[in-house]
């Protein structure tokens, strides 16, 4: 009798066999279209390479989110298949008579969900002190450079962005600053849609946000996409560190490195709470309703590549048992 783990990888090898048929189907299909429109429509080299690479590139979305439905389990960890798509790329080499793609996907709910930033109490709109201290730990941290004040500025000003009055908390803004700006525009006074929205907040420069050589990119820790709590499996070390004022650096690298272990705790929802070598860091009252073992958000990142050609599709799916829909889709 096969036992419970055999049984786990057995289902991970069938599920990435899948995601290559289906990656094959994709591709005939994608050289089919591309014959067919050699013949009857385009002419011209460069179109029909074009629509090749575009498809290359979705290729690459569609193995990734086989992977991420066909792979599911009770919980997510950052040795799951969908968190090591190396192999799904190195094999679309082998597909593709003259391209390849590059995959990788993002658990984006390891990342601090920004639209429960704000809550509402009565008539009033008012912080979530849990995630505000979180995102506050996070821009306070040493690689962005930015200086305890600079972060509390860029908190309330990511607040009275989503919240739905036109009262200005602290050095922060409402509709009245943005609308000296060129071209004026007005506070959105409602959750944020997109990740890039921040970038048209007080505070949040392009280097901020997409980083630098030397700085992280705020974008890679915050997300719009979420049920609102963060995957203490599979958040970056950066998260890690926002969590609480004890999670040290060094802290928080022995926890990444339990969370790779394929210790059969990560599967509870407190394992940092009852594990001795954790217990203590953080307050189980005060974060628990924040954390979760368990994700249903994620983005995927595929970029076709074919005669020094690239084309980039980001998107986001919820997924949902065997099911991944698609949230998001954009093309770079």
């Amino acid at each position: 009798m096969k036992t419970w783990r055999e049984r786990v990888l057995n289902n991970r090898g069938v599920a990435l066999i899948t995601v290559i048929l289906i990656v094959g189907v994709l591709v005939a299909f994608a050289i089919e279209l591309n014959r067919s429109a050699r013949a009857d429509i385009y002419d011209a080299a460069s179109v029909s390479d074009g629509i090749k690479l575009a498809y290359i590139a979705k290729s690459g979305v569609y193995g990734a989110v086989a992977l991420l439905t066909g792979s599911e389990t009770e919980y997510d960890t950052l040795f799951d298949d969908w968190a090591n798509m190396e192999v799904l790329s190195a094999k679309s080499k082998d597909l593709f008579e003259n391209g390849y793609f590059i995959v990788k996907v993002e658990d984006e709910m390891g990342k601090i969900p920004l639209n429960k930033l704000v809550k509402v109490e009565g008539n009033e709109y008012v912080y979530n002190n849990t995630i505000k201290d979180i995102l506050l730990r996070l821009l306070s941290q040493p690689e962005f450079a930015l200086g305890e004040e600079k972060a509390e500025e860029i908190v309330g000003a990511i607040k009275d962005w989503i919240d739905a009055d036109d009262e200005v908390t602290g050095g922060s803004a409402e509709s009245l600053y943005y609308s000296t700006l060129d071209p004026p525009y007005k506070a959105k006074n409602a959750p944020l849609d997109c990740i890039e929205e921040l970038l048209m907040i007080k505070g949040v420069t392009k280097e901020i946000f997409s980083g630098t050589k030397e700085k992280p990119a705020l974008s890679q820790y915050v997300t719009v996409d979420s049920t609102g709590t963060i995957n203490i499996n599979t958040a970056p070390l950066m998260v890690l560190r926002a969590l609480s004022v004890k999670i040290t650096p060094e802290v928080a690298q022995k926890m990444d490195e339990f969370r790779r272990s394929k210790n059969p705790s990560l599967a509870n929802n407190d394992w940092w709470y009852r594990d001795p070598n954790f217990a203590g860091l953080l307050n189980q009252q005060d974060i628990a309703a924040e954390l979760t073992v368990k994700s249903h958000y994620f983005k995927i990142i595929s970029t076709g590549e074919m005669n020094e050609m690239k084309q980039t599709i980001t998107t986001v799916i919820k997924r949902d048992g065997s099911s991944g829909n698609i949230l998001k889709w954009r093309i770079n």
